[in-house]
């Protein structure tokens, strides 16, 4: 089975890495902050941030024709982890707003530098995405 890129046309247009990965019908979901359509990071703290870059990982979930219940697994990297869970409840709130009451199994890690400086989380993540709903680019 040959690895198969999955790069959303409303992300912007990766180069050297991809947005997603498919094999078979499992999407590797590769790390997205919180940059927009225009390469700039959203301003507005951490619960901004959070909700770009999650739906970042979204959008390249449902281009492979997947949904927030197919994913398996998200790991967090976050530059000020305290910062996060001050904002817990708004993230939270975000979350469910974004993927409803789904939460595959997850992981925070705390980091002191991301690819863009201003950025300050990076989500990444695994789904499988049935067969009957599969959509390969």
């Amino acid at each position: 089975m040959s690895p198969i890129p999955v790069n959303p046309d409303a992300l912007p247009a990766p180069s050297g890495y991809s947005h997603g990965t498919l094999v078979g019908n499992t999407l590797y979901l590769g790390g997205q902050t919180a940059l927009d359509k225009d390469m700039k990071i959203v301003e507005g703290g951490i619960v901004e941030q959070f909700r770009q870059a999650f739906g970042n990982v979204l959008t390249t979930l449902r281009t492979a024709g997947g949904r927030p219940e197919d994913l398996v697994s998200i790991t967090l990297y976050l530059t000020d982890i305290p910062d996060y869970q001050a904002h817990g409840k708004e993230i939270g709130r975000v979350w469910r707003e974004l993927a409803g009451p789904v939460y595959p199994a997850m992981a925070g890690i705390g980091c002191t530098d991301l690819w863009q400086p201003e950025a300050m989380i990076e989500i990444l993540g695994v789904a499988v995405i049935p067969e009957d709903r599969l959509i390969k680019p």
